[in-house]
């Protein structure tokens, strides 16, 4: 009798930990995770600056932001480069590209298209091309289920409070290098 209850505790453990992981997945999904990273902010990041002849100025503040438009991801090809941050670049991490948010910024992106939403760190600018308003890594795109389409419509809003904190954590650190 003894080893048919190991065999039936083999066979359970092998039936939950699917159910886990899916618990690990739907939650991932909906909030921030240790992917997010450390806190580095840089005086550089907050000036105004020029791509193909546009100037943009970053925002001053985290008051109110909403918006809605296209996104699209980044990954492979920008993988381990510097992010306009002096970041690495980690397609994985839970992390997107902004033109104007003060960084670092979180902020919830929605699928308008699925209703999936997730929370993403700025840590680097962009996207200029195509009136895109955000690049998502490449985690954040397929966790918001757009990865395969390239780019999806979302909206883009500033958890304010959060990013103050961050914000305040990555000015005592001096830059978090």
């Amino acid at each position: 009798m003894g080893t048919k209850n190991i065999h039936i505790r083999h066979i359970a453990a092998l039936l939950i930990l699917p159910l886990m992981a899916a618990c690990s997945t739907q939650r991932e999904a909906t909030r921030p995770d240790s992917r997010i990273g450390h806190f580095k902010s840089s005086p550089a990041t907050q000036k105004p600056y020029t791509v193909r002849g546009k100037r943009y100025e970053p925002l001053a503040s985290h008051e109110g932001f909403e918006q809605e438009g296209l996104a699209s991801s980044y990954g492979r090809g920008f993988h381990g480069r510097k992010t306009s941050n002096g970041e690495r670049f980690d397609m994985r991490a839970m992390t997107a590209a902004h033109k104007t948010l003060p960084m670092p910024s979180l902020v919830r992106v929605t699928n308008l298209e699925n209703g999936r939403s997730i929370v993403v760190r700025v840590n680097d600018r962009g996207p200029f091309v195509n009136n895109r308003i955000i690049d998502m890594s490449r985690r954040g795109a397929q966790l918001l289920g757009f990865e395969q389409n390239g780019t999806a419509k979302v909206r883009v809003q500033v958890m304010k409070e959060e990013s103050m904190l961050i914000a305040a954590k990555a000015s005592s650190q001096g830059g978090g290098d």
